[in-house]
This record gives structure tokens, sequence and C-alpha cells, in this order.
């Protein structure tokens, strides 16, 4: 588990860095990022194919996407960007790990400050990563985030979660 727990802390520091393409290097080609959206007070949606998501990406290629379009600041909302800082806790395994799969828990907040409203906003949840070792490299599979506070004042992208 701490080669997992250290690729998530890893995954965070590149975001808050602004390393993008060492953030898209800790992903898999086939990879899953997802962030479902509450139906009530306590049920999330299930099926990203068929309910609402506030982020959902089936491949790699919609995450390189979106850095691209930050990149060449084809983004109006997210410029100027904002500036983050991510705290990653309470890492634990979901179940036992194989010798090619991980599957955790953590507990995260982001810390987001938005330059151009002067605004600061704290966003927190879970995350779920599925981890699959591929080609000697532990890559994430599957990135499931789940927002606690769902109330969004402003712009909401991956980079704040």
């Amino acid at each position: 588990m701490a080669i997992g727990a250290e690729l998530i802390q890893r995954e965070a520091l590149h975001l808050d860095a602004r390393r993008w393409d060492d953030w898209l290097a800790l992903y898999a080609q086939d990879c899953e990022y997802w962030v479902p959206t509450w139906k009530d007070n306590e049920e999330l949606t299930s099926d990203p194919s068929l309910e609402m998501s506030y982020i959902y990406y089936a491949s790699r290629a919609g995450l390189e996407d979106r850095v691209l379009r930050l990149r060449t600041q084809k983004s109006p909302a997210a410029s100027p960007l904002a500036r983050t800082t991510h705290l990653i806790g309470g890492v634990v395994a979901k179940e036992p790990p194989t010798s090619s799969r991980i599957a955790l828990r953590a507990n995260w907040v982001c810390h987001v400050y938005f330059p151009r409203l002067k605004e600061s906003h704290a966003f927190f949840g879970v995350a779920e990563h599925e981890l699959a070792l591929r080609d000697d490299a532990w890559l994430i599979q599957r990135k499931k985030v789940v927002l606690h506070n769902d109330y969004i004042p402003t712009m909401l992208d991956f980079y704040c979660i």
C-alpha cells in the first residue's frame, strides 16, 4: 500500500505544481476519471453513461484534451489559472492488494485561490483509486472522486479536486 499512497501524494503534488505531463503520466491510457453528482443528500449517481456527473472522462484522452485547453488558454473560465494546495490523508486499502492491482480510499481537501475573483474556496471529499501494474510501473486505472461539499460557488475543474 505504501506504493499506492506515494502515488496519490505525487498526483496531488503534480497538480499543485501544474506539472501536467507528470500528472498525466500517472494515468493509464484506458483509465476512467469520474466525479459523480449527488441524486439527493444520501445517494450518488451510479452510471456516468446514464446520469449526470460533475466530470467524466472514459480514457486518458479526455484528460489530455482538458490539459491542452488549459495550456493553450482555450478555457476562459480557467484564466488566470487558480492556485491550489491539495491535502491527502487517511489513505487505506479498500481490499487486500494483489501483485498487479491496488484499490485505495483517501480523504482529500483542496484549497483553491481564484485570482480573477480574488476568492478562496475549499473543496473536500473522498477519492477512490484503482492502481494497475503496467510495464513495471503503477498507474491509475480508475479514479472516482466524491465531492462532499457539492455547492460549487464558481468553476470546478480536475485540478481543484
